[in-house]
């Protein structure tokens, strides 16, 4: 998974894709756990780019696109929100799997 670098990365991502960010952070217990399934997740959802982005690191973005639980999850393509899977809660890989297809890509 690719790791967001600055914010003008990230506009140049939701400009183009179709990308999937995961909002995470080093010391959330919940995204260590979904950690291990993501290789499978990225490897059979081949038409999106996913990007990590570390909350800590972009608090102004999480701000913006109201991201106030972890792990979440962004898609975009064409500079249009195509879903958005945003909570606090603890998340399995079926969830993450549903809320992909439920993208319609």
């Amino acid at each position: 998974m690719k790791e967001l670098q600055n914010t003008e990365e990230f506009h140049t991502y939701i400009q183009e894709g179709p990308v999937v960010f995961l909002f995470t952070a080093g010391w959330c217990p919940d995204c260590r756990v979904i950690e291990p399934v993501l290789p499978d997740i990225e490897a059979k959802y081949t038409q999106f780019d996913f990007v990590e982005v570390n909350r800590d690191n972009f608090i102004e973005l999480c701000q913006e696109y109201d991201i106030f639980g972890i792990p979440s999850f962004l898609a975009f393509e064409n500079a249009e929100e195509l879903g958005r899977f945003v909570s606090k809660d603890r998340k399995t890989q079926e969830e993450i799997e549903s809320f992909l297809d439920g993208l319609g890509k």
